[in-house]
């Protein structure tokens, strides 16, 4: 039988066509498995290499014999629709998933509102998603689950860190949907906790009709290109020598941001950059030259030396090598968080099934949620709480010239917890 690999219809036809002709062959048994993820538009920048790291996934697992339910072996056919950055239509595709393909599973999503978008459609259907990508937490959807970094394994450790370094004035700047408005409104209550003034935190505030601070921080549309008024402001509020910024910017506008910051003069040693939503993929579109010292805080980095991510590396440059699916680069590949988390999201589930010994939906959830699925990955052990987040390994890192990153602390066993912004009211009343 013919190896398959399903397509629902998008601008991609070409694509998927020869995807279906240049693949090899699957067992008679197949599970089929969805990839929703942007191939197209400003987010196709961070998203594709998720697709490229999902049949990675699926072909090792394949190769190693499929998923095991019984006495049978099932073998992955990966269903690959494009969401386009156009969240509206993620909602769309997640439904054809789930009602037309008929798959066990959903890997997907970056944007937290294209994660919003679709969560309704897999509540209705009881379908299931794994999502890979920081967020902001105050969710939790019992069809969802989040092997991404939660606010309190990335940004509240950062800060940590910069406080820890002396830094004393913080502004935040982000992409404009739920995500860095979220995240950010937690992190300005977390600085005023931590004792920084208020007129220390830059970016701007909007308060409702009581006064009270409802957002925090500047924001950009999706896609922004011109940031040099924004950076010179980071420039004259950074001139004291104690500042940093926290940046939740989304998508390639990473790419012109950083560029003005590099042609302003500001460098890590004059106003540290810690980055939430830019890693090792990302780099490679960027002048890292100029970039020596930025920060960045993840479950993974590229350059964790372990046996298990050498391997990791080695069999991923080797995929890349001998696979034949379109649209895959193959030069200059560099691997980050999000990868490595969708990749373990996928053992994690597969794991899962096989504990439950079958793909229903309800009984893999309550395998998942039983707090003993666990997979050593290329960051570390990640275990599946009952929560839905996972418990993680937790670095800090600065970039250097080549695009990777040095890493300069390690917090271990670090548990996700969605909702933390509740906790830091009472706090601050508290104060």
């Amino acid at each position: 039988m013919k190896k398959k690999l399903s397509f629902l219809k998008t601008p991609f036809l070409a694509f998927s066509l020869a995807a279906t002709l240049a693949t090899s062959s699957y067992a008679a048994d197949t599970v089929k498995v969805g990839i929703l993820h942007s191939l197209s538009g400003t987010m196709a920048i961070s998203e594709t290499s998720l697709r490229d790291v999902l049949l990675f996934t699926f072909d090792e697992i394949n190769k190693a014999g499929g998923i095991k339910i019984g006495d049978k072996m099932y073998k992955i056919e990966p269903v690959i629709v494009d969401g386009a950055s156009n969240w509206p239509l993620f909602a769309e595709k997640a439904k054809q998933l789930l009602e037309e393909d008929k798959v066990a599973v959903v890997f997907g999503c970056w944007t937290s509102v294209s994660r919003k978008s679709v969560l309704p459609v897999f509540e209705k259907d009881n379908g299931l998603l794994f999502y890979p990508v920081q967020y902001e937490g105050e969710e939790l959807s019992k069809n969802i689950f989040y092997t991404a970094e939660a606010v309190n394994q990335q940004a509240t450790p950062a800060v940590d860190y910069l406080l820890a370094q002396g830094k004393k004035k913080f502004y935040l700047i982000g992409t404009d949907y739920v995500y860095p408005q979220t995240t950010n409104l937690i992190l300005y209550k977390y600085l005023l906790l931590h004792g920084i003034k208020m007129e220390d935190i830059g970016g701007g505030f909007r308060k409702d009709d009581t006064g009270k601070v409802i957002s925090a921080g500047k924001y950009t549309p999706f896609g922004h290109t011109d940031y040099q008024q924004i950076v010179a402001e980071i420039k004259q509020f950074a001139a004291s020598g104690d500042a940093c910024v926290l940046n939740t910017i989304n998508g390639d506008s990473n790419v012109p941001f950083f560029k003005e910051i590099a042609a302003a003069g500001l460098t890590a040693s004059d106003c540290p950059v810690v980055s939430f939503s830019l890693a090792e993929d990302e780099l490679r579109s960027l002048p890292t030259k100029d970039l020596v010292g930025e920060l960045g805080c993840w479950k993974y980095f590229m350059s964790i030396n372990t046996p298990g991510n050498k391997s990791f590396l080695k069999d991923w440059s080797d995929w890349l090598k001998t696979e034949s699916y379109p649209g895959v680069v193959k030069e200059k590949r560099a691997v980050d968080s999000p990868m490595v988390l969708s990749y373990e999201g996928v053992y994690l589930w597969k794991t899962a099934v096989e504990k439950a010994g079958t793909f229903d939906v309800d009984k893999v959830r309550e395998a998942l949620e039983s707090g003993e699925i666990s997979f050593n990955g290329p960051g570390g052990k990640a275990t599946m709480q009952k929560n839905h987040h996972t418990i993680n390994n937790v670095y800090i890192g600065e970039t250097r010239a080549n695009g990777q990153f040095k890493i300069l602390k390690e917090f271990k066993d670090v548990a996700g917890e969605p909702f933390i912004l509740k906790g830091l009211d009472e706090k601050l009343a508290a104060k």
